[in-house]
Formats: C-alpha cells, structure tokens, sequence
C-alpha cells in the first residue's frame, strides 16, 4: 500500500510453452504442476491465492493481488500493488520442465503506475523491468522487442509498455487478449464495490452481491464467475467460459479509483461485433473518466476493421471518444493495437 493510496495498475506477465509433449498420455501439461509449488512462487511475488476455480480446458485463480491462470500450455499471471511479478519467471519456467516443457514465447506488459515512485525496484524503470527480463529467458530467443508506446497528444502517465521475446515467428494462439485500464470511476458506480454494514467476514456472498449489482455478470452470460469481496472495499472476478478468461479487478477508492479488464476472444466465432460489444458492457459498468484499449492479435490476425468498430461503438453506446491509436508489431508475438479514450465533454 503506497502512502498516497492502493496502486490498482497491474504488471502482466504471459508464458507459453511448446506443446510437443501435450499428448495423449499427459494433456494436463502445466496444469500438472501442485498447488504447493505455484504457491510458493506466488510468496516470492507477494500474493496468495484467495479464490480458485476450474474447467476442462484451465485453471483460474483469484489472487489477493489479481489473477492467475494456468493452461496446458499457457501461464498468465498479473498482479497489482507493489508485488514482484518478475520473481515468478524462472520459478515458472524450472516448474514446466518437470513436466517435460519448454519455454516458447513470454510477454511483460502494464501501463503507467499511478504512484511510480512507491514502486520496488525494477518497477522504477521500464528499461530496468526488461534486464530483468531478459535475463530469465534463454538466449536462444533470437526475437525479442520492448516498446513503450506514448499517445503524441498525452503525456507519459498513459503509456503502455510492452516487451515480448519468442524462439520463433510461428503463431501459436488464436485468441485476441483485450487489456482495459480505467481510471477516474464514475462515483455512484464505484459505490457497488464497497462492503456492506453486515456482511464483514462472508467475502462468499459479498462478491456476488458486488457482481450482481454491478452488471459484472452481464459481460457475459455465459461465463462461470468466481468472484472475492475485499475488506472494506475493492473487489477480484475470473470468470471462465469454456477455454475463454475473462478478470475483473477494482480498486473503487476515489482519487485513485482504478478498474481493469481483460479477456480472451476470437474474431472467427460470431462476428466482429464481439470484441465491440463485450468492451462496451465492461466499460460501462464503471463509466470512467479515462480508459485504455491494448488489444493484442497474435500471428496474422490483426485486423483494422475492428479496431475501427470498437471505436464506433463505444463513440455510440457510451459517448466516448477515442483521442489516440497506436500500433505496433513484436516479432513472433503479434500486433499490438493501444486505443485511449475519454468522454466527449472532456
């Protein structure tokens, strides 16, 4: 906790590994890997797991700091606060060779900390954080980019900083990874992710009472959400629909209210409007006064027609009004679109 207030923006951090040994005779892959051990990496990262569910296709774990998911072949972890999520690469990658896999690709990614300077080192400087990096990965990762990419018409507290490192340019997923960062919450409805008079000590029932009045869980209907209350405010969801994530992380506070979301899509399951529609039901529950887009298409998929329809529906649903676009392109790891919008009236 930074004497100024609780730092809601998170670092994210993506691992994939080969799936030459994801067969018949061990499809769990990561997934293999014990509670005990995951939980020790975390208590190096300054978190503990708080929530957990699972599915057929991953694991998902809310976290006193964010989320954890575990696939056969995927680790995303995102912590908040002043953890040290870098501490958990190499733990993460020794634990996959116990299970006969190898390290394919790694993304480290956040926005701009609302209290920089209560950060622990490397979190002080992004050139820092990629050493740190850098230094975990094996060297025969021939592809490797860092980016900080700063909206001409902003100012460097809207930054998205970016480094990817692969063994190869092969695309190996088919989801689009949406980020959203939301600051300056709208008041009223930062009101839904307070505690109650009466339900101190029942985090069960609290979450789903901040879910339910929230319109947290009509994102999506379908998803199965996992969601945790904190005390006396704040609040953590992973929601699971079949091998799609989705998170949700709230920190309602105001002068420092902050709200993410992310998620996991496909272009090619029901039409462009997806990825619109899901962003503009996910933003208007907090109606935020600045939010940031960091869509993330692997391989060849990017596609400028939907940024584009993002941009038009939430101009139409919620009256926002995209002020920058940036993209970028990391070698073996995809395409980077980072869209800032604010209210019109602003």
């Amino acid at each position: 906790m930074a004497v100024s207030g609780f730092e809601g923006f998170e670092k994210r951090l993506e691992l994939r590994f080969f799936n030459d040994s994801i067969t018949n005779n061990n499809p769990m892959g990561l997934r293999l890997i014990d509670f005990e051990s995951l939980d020790q990496v975390l208590n190096e990262v300054q978190c503990t797991v708080v929530s957990a569910v699972a599915n057929h296709s991953f694991d998902a774990y809310v976290l006193s700091e964010s989320s954890l998911f575990v696939y056969p072949t995927k680790i995303i972890i995102k912590t908040c606060g002043t953890t040290q999520l870098l501490k958990s690469i190499r733990p993460l990658i020794h634990l996959a060779r116990n299970v006969n896999l190898t390290l394919r690709a790694c993304r480290y990614s956040r926005g701009s900390f609302i209290f920089p300077n209560s950060q622990p080192f490397p979190y002080t400087s992004f050139e820092d954080e990629v050493v740190i990096v850098e230094e975990s990965l094996p060297k025969s990762f021939r592809y490797r980019k860092a980016s900080v990419m700063t909206p001409s018409n902003s100012n460097p507290s809207r930054a998205w900083h970016v480094f990817t490192a692969s063994a190869d340019v092969e695309p190996d997923e088919t989801l689009v990874v949406v980020e959203v960062c939301m600051t300056e919450l709208d008041r009223v409805n930062a009101r839904s992710f307070f505690r109650r008079k009466g339900d101190e000590g029942n985090s069960d029932s609290a979450g789903k009472e901040m879910t339910r009045l929230s319109g947290i869980d009509m994102i999506n209907a379908n998803a199965f959400i996992c969601d945790f209350a904190f005390d006396p405010c704040g609040y953590s969801m992973n929601g699971v629909d079949g091998d799609r994530y989705s998170t949700i992380h709230v920190t309602p506070e105001d002068g420092f209210s902050y709200a993410s979301f992310e998620c996991g899509l496909s272009l090619y399951d029901g039409g462009h409007g997806d990825i619109a529609e899901v962003l503009a039901r996910a933003i208007d529950v907090f109606r935020p006064g600045c939010a940031s887009i960091a869509t993330t298409y692997n391989g060849e998929d990017y596609d400028h027609e939907v940024t584009k329809r993002v941009e038009r529906v939430l101009a139409k649903k919620l009256g926002l009004k995209c002020r920058s676009r940036l993209m970028d392109e990391f070698p073996g790891s995809g395409t980077v679109v980072y869209q800032s919008f604010t209210p019109r009236r602003k």
